[in-house]
């Protein structure tokens, strides 16, 4: 604290005064070496007190600040008696990357139905357990025969007599000794009967129950001596192969997705697996207001269970994109995530950014110049705004900085 005009000009004119006083005093004075040493101790008092009662009767307080505009020019200046922070920084060049569209996800069977009866009968026969693996048409269950063989006699005596009638009725027709009528009524009788036999052999043909495409017998629900009836359910077949990865996808990624795109699905098991987008829902579910999505890959060896877990990866465009650690992330007043950048004038700004995809040593992420000085300690310290000095470093020297390093 420096003192006033006024009280340097009283100090000067009574310095000399209390310096003869003193003197004086000294010269004259039967005090002992004691009381001396008192007299100067006062003094030095006297002094200090003059000295520090000078900063009161100094210059008065600088009045309030009458707008923002004001204030703002005073905390300016108070910044720029204080000393820059230092940062240190990290030049990143974008690179064109994919942006990846991650999917929580399962992998499901592409077919799976339960094999059922067409006809009633009795069970004489099961050539499948659980967990066989069969081709398509191979043989499932048999249903006894019972007297379909004789009702298909029948049905073939029959037919033998309208064809006769058939064959008899042209004659006559031909003789004029029977209508047209007659004879159409004779091809109708022969048509029922032929009808009547294709009913019974395609009866007895449906005694044998055979599987509609290759599998694997997922459940047994049908046993040897059981009395079945049209519906019943004789085993449960699911197709492996192709296999399909399902998941959901939110409204607004929607509009990157369609028919065709490479897929990768990493499953929970570690096995990688990759295929391509067959279909992308049209209709939301009330719920969620999510989409649903279906990638089909190859599962010849059939290694793969429906149900697994997967994470899927979609490559869905191509963006300018800079590789960073999830340690530099910040968030704005608005609670946006972002970077802190100097630009070329050391002037400390933010930058929103987009997570394109990530990896085990850093993320890419979008939003940032193609050229940009990251901020890569020290980034908690400062605001964007603020000036600050920078010292450079390389990709290698930032490698053994500690995410919660703040010390530039």
């Amino acid at each position: 604290m420096r003192p006033s005009g006024f009280v340097r000009s009283l100090l000067a004119e009574i310095f000399p005064f209390i310096s003869l006083w003193l003197a004086i005093s000294a010269q004259n004075c039967t005090f002992t070496r004691m009381r001396k040493t008192y007299l100067t101790a006062l003094l030095i008092a006297i002094l200090v007190s003059l000295w520090i009662g000078s900063g009161l009767l100094g210059d008065s307080p600088a009045p309030p600040a009458e707008n923002i505009t004001d204030l703002n020019h005073r905390l300016n200046a108070i910044a720029e008696e204080q000393p820059a922070t230092l940062v240190r920084i990290l030049t990143s060049h974008a690179t064109l990357e994919d942006r990846v569209l991650a999917v929580r996800g399962k992998t499901q069977a592409k077919r799976s139905i339960v094999v059922q009866s067409q006809t009633s009968g009795l069970v004489i026969e099961r050539r499948v357990e659980r967990g066989d693996n069969v081709s398509k048409g191979s043989v499932l269950c048999r249903i006894s025969v019972e007297d379909r063989n004789a009702n298909i006699q029948e049905a073939a005596a029959a037919q033998d007599q309208a064809q006769l009638d058939y064959e008899a009725s042209k004659k006559l027709v031909s003789k004029r000794l029977q209508s047209e009528i007659d004879i159409a009524k004779a091809k109708a009788r022969l048509m029922a009967a032929e009808a009547s036999v294709q009913r019974r052999l395609l009866e007895k043909d449906r005694l044998i129950i055979r599987a509609p495409f290759a599998g694997i017998i997922e459940d047994i629900h049908m046993h040897l001596g059981e009395y079945v009836s049209p519906g019943t359910a004789c085993v449960t077949l699911v197709d492996l192969n192709p296999m399909l990865l399902t998941g959901e996808v939110t409204e607004r990624d929607l509009g990157t997705l369609e028919p065709g795109l490479d897929a990768t699905g990493q499953l929970i098991n570690g096995v990688l697996v990759q295929g391509q987008v067959t279909f992308v829902g049209r209709t939301a579910k009330p719920g969620t207001r999510t989409y649903p999505i279906e990638i089909e890959f190859d599962n010849s060896k059939l290694n793969i269970p429906s149900g697994i877990t997967a994470d899927i990866r979609i490559p869905v465009e191509q963006v300018r994109a800079h590789k960073v650690s999830p340690a530099l992330l910040v968030l704005d007043d608005a609670g946006r995530s972002g970077i802190r950048t100097v630009t070329s004038g050391k002037v400390v700004a933010f930058h929103a950014i987009e997570i394109i995809s990530d990896e085990a040593d850093g993320i890419w992420v979008s939003g940032l110049p193609d050229s940009v000085d990251l901020i890569v300690v020290g980034q908690q310290s400062v605001i964007p705004g603020e000036v600050v000095t920078t010292r450079q470093l390389t990709s290698q020297q930032t490698q053994p900085l500690a995410a919660s390093d703040t010390n530039p």
